[in-house]
């Protein structure tokens, strides 16, 4: 098998890319949920709005009730995307050296790189689906990674990481000002956006991850196959 420069051992993503999937599992049910939430207070928001509760006390009760609510599904969506978002970018990191030791040479990305570009400003728009871009070819075909071509699913995947990122960033500006119930209820409908974009990148995402993991354990066993017949080969007696 043509090793890296580097020399650096072949991860088994199996483990990882298990508990990766669960954890987005978990991410799409908790977004289902919230959904559901973020309806509900829509709709105490526009009985509170409409004048409907009489009871000064009953409205408290619920609004607090509400609100009680939502914190622990932010906070339990905030847990779980933080543990998957480390998982993820464990993953990303492996990947890119696994490619490296499949024998791709002359990678653009560094392991680091490839994982550093997500917390810097502005190129984090481009550089993050790039190194990407560059595992996949490399696990594809380690040899000649810069003949092949991105699979759909990667464009796919930026999309909706993009889309989520922008939707979720005006959230969090939106919420900062919102005083009045009107203002309140548009931070709830944007926030539901965010939740239904969330969805299809949790399980883009997934599959990303494990298409590219699967060329890669596809490469390996390729390369070791090889080193088995040619091992045979120098045993078997000259004729």
């Amino acid at each position: 098998m043509e090793m890296s420069e580097n020399n650096v051992e072949f991860k088994e993503p199996g483990c990882l890319t298990t508990w990766i999937k669960y954890l987005l599992y978990v991410q799409v049910a908790i977004a289902l949920i919230a959904i559901g939430s973020n309806l509900m207070e829509y709709q105490l928001l526009t009985d509170f709005q409409n004048g409907v509760y009489f009871n000064q006390e009953m409205a408290v009760a619920d609004a607090e009730a509400n609100d009680k609510r939502q914190q622990i599904i932010a906070f339990s969506y905030l847990a779980v995307f933080i543990i998957s978002g480390i998982l993820i970018l464990k993953w990303i990191y492996q990947s890119n050296q696994n490619a490296r030791y499949l024998g791709a040479k002359d990678m653009t990305f560094t392991p680091a790189w490839s994982i550093g570009f997500y917390f810097i400003p502005i190129v984090s728009l481009w550089k993050p689906y790039q190194a990407m871009k560059e595992i996949w070819q490399a696990s594809q075909n380690p040899n000649n990674w810069q003949l092949e071509k991105a699979g759909p699913i990667l464009g796919i995947w930026w999309f909706f990481w993009i889309a989520n990122s922008v939707v979720g960033q005006v959230v969090f500006r939106m919420s900062r000002r919102a005083q009045e119930i009107s203002e309140i209820m548009n931070v709830n409908l944007v926030s539901q956006v965010s939740e239904v974009l969330s969805i299809p990148l949790a399980i883009v995402t997934w599959l990303l991850i494990n298409n590219i993991s699967n060329m890669q354990k596809a490469q390996l066993e390729g390369d070791v196959e090889k080193a088995e017949t040619a091992e045979d080969s120098d045993l078997q007696p000259a004729k």
